[in-house]
Parts: C-alpha cells; structure tokens; sequence
C-alpha cells in the first residue's frame, strides 16, 4: 500500500475517534463540575490541561467556565483538535482514500460531518451539551460500525485500527489524568465520598459503568476503577486493551509485509508495561507520573508508525 493512502486511514480514524473522545473528555469535566461548586474555574482549565490545548485556549481567552471550554473544544476553528476540526480532517482523509473504503464507510463519515457541521453551527447552550455530546459519540459509533461490518480484513483495516487505538490509549489515559492531576480538591479527599463519586463519574463518561459493575461487583474504590481504565484487556477502553490491539494490528502488517518494524518493538514494550502488573505499584509509582509516561510512548509509537510505513513519502 502506498505510504500516502496509509496515513490517510491511519489519521482519518484518530481524527474520528479524538472527536468521540473529545466529546468524553467534555463529559467528564461536565460531570465532575456537577459534584464540585466551589471551583468550576479550575475544574474547566483542567479539562483544557489534559486535552494538551491550554497554550492555544489562553491566546484566546482570560478565564475558564463551562461556555468557553466547551466551545473552543467543540467549535473552535483555531483550535486544530476541536470535534470540528477533526472531523474535517477525517472527511478530507476519507475523501483522500476513497478507493480503499466501502460505500457504507465513506457514507458514514460523510453523513457524520454534514450533522455535525449543522449541530456545531452555533455556541452549544449548557442545557443542550448533553444531547450534543452523545450526538458526537452516537456517529462515532455509526462510522466504527460500517467499518467492522463491511470492511477487508486487511492492511486498509489494519491502519484504520491503528489510528482508533493509538488515540483512544491517549484519550484514556488523558480522562483519568482529568480525574487524579487536577479535579481532587486536596489530598484529604482521596478516599473520601466525594473521590469514589467522582472516579464513577468518570466510569460514565466513557461508558463503561455497567461493565464495571459486572466486572467486579461494583465496588467504586479508586483502585478498583484505575485498575479497570488501565489493566483490564476485557475493556475495550483500557490501555492495556488499546495496546494489545495496537500490537496485534502491527503484527498482521508485520506477517502481511514480511518485515517486522521498531513500531512493533516499541508496541510490544507497551503491551508488556501494562501486562501483569499491580494497580497498587502504579499508584506507589505515582498515577500522574505513570499516566504521563503512557502518554509519551504512546505519543512515540504514533510517530515511529508514521516513520515505518512512510506516510509523508
């Protein structure tokens, strides 16, 4: 495959899961904000903290509140990562590889940017966020959907993986940071009522609360949650699932290529970091710390990717 059409996949489908994610992220701020009055000003610059969007947001604003993130996070033009923006991107790459997509795929996305075009296209007053955000997730779900029920399993489908996985473990790892780097009031919350409620409010925004009750009886401590978000490859949103798609999707390319290439090495590091382990030696690692580094091999592994199958060449 060209390096060109792989890279379009590749990005269309980060583009389409980060404004999934994007609309997760908004959600969790939303509903931490709802549990703590006190200070919404810091509970929405953490939002735009781990959405890694603060230099660009404070070029354009003074302060923080719920009008302004969620707009610059939704609608925003100047903002390259606004659900907006990505899903120009993933129409553009869509149209870029055209070819190597089923009519039902390229319907989905193109359909997926004409009503998002029209819900984004004015400010989205707080009473409607609810409804625009599941709107967001929902044609998400519709794109994702065409794409395991119609495509080749082959190399298309291959980096069409890679691109979700690659940043949906970013995503993850980002919506826990919004939880444990900015949100908790001070250390003599941890523990507390209002921690547990917020560690379960987080569950809710990436739709994995029912999951987690089945999976482990619903006990709402913030070990047992971190240890569900990071560690448990039965849920499909956990890093430690993300990375063991991520691998085996390299593999496949691997076996089809005949050629095994350093983003493989480093997925396979990624896997095994994640595999095993204790969710109690994370947390005496530090969670921030060991979230941040997620984030720059995760960050790493995208760009070695883009180096091994050439997508600029």
């Amino acid at each position: 495959m060209l390096g060109k059409t792989a890279g379009g996949l590749f990005w269309m489908f980060r583009s389409l899961e980060r404004a999934e994610n994007t609309a997760r992220l908004i959600e969790a701020g939303f509903r931490i904000a709802l549990t703590r009055s006190s200070d919404p000003a810091s509970d929405w610059k953490s939002v735009i903290v781990t959405s890694a969007g603060q230099m660009g947001y404070e070029a354009k604003h003074d302060g923080y509140d719920s009008a302004r993130v969620t707009d610059y996070l939704l609608r925003d033009g100047d903002n390259p990562s606004s659900v907006l923006s990505v899903m120009k991107s993933a129409r553009d790459n869509a149209r870029l590889v055209r070819t190597a997509l089923t009519t039902e795929v390229w319907s989905a996305v193109n359909e997926t940017w004409m009503l998002l075009t029209d819900v984004l296209k004015d400010p989205v007053p707080e009473t409607d966020l609810p409804q625009v955000l599941a709107t967001i997730r929902h044609q998400s779900a519709l794109v994702r959907g065409a794409l395991h029920g119609t495509m080749l399993r082959n190399d298309i489908y291959d980096f069409a993986r890679l691109g979700t996985f690659v940043e949906r473990a970013d995503s993850t790892a980002r919506i826990i940071d919004v939880k444990y780097y900015a949100l908790l009031p001070a250390p003599s919350f941890v523990g507390s009522r209002m921690d547990n409620v917020q560690w379960e409010t987080l569950l809710r925004s990436v739709s994995a609360h029912r999951s987690f009750r089945w999976a482990t009886n619903g006990d709402y401590s913030a070990a047992n949650i971190a240890d569900f978000l990071i560690l448990d490859r039965r849920m499909p949103r956990s890093l430690a699932f993300c990375a063991a798609q991520i691998c085996d999707n390299l593999e496949y390319l691997a076996e089809e290529y005949g050629q095994e290439t350093d983003s493989l090495t480093q997925a396979r590091a990624l896997k095994a970091r994640l595999k095993d382990r204790d969710i109690n030696t994370i947390f005496e690692e530090g969670l921030h710390e060991f979230l941040n580094s997620i984030l720059t091999d995760t960050g790493r592994l995208g760009l070695q990717i883009e180096q091994d199958y050439r997508f600029n060449g």
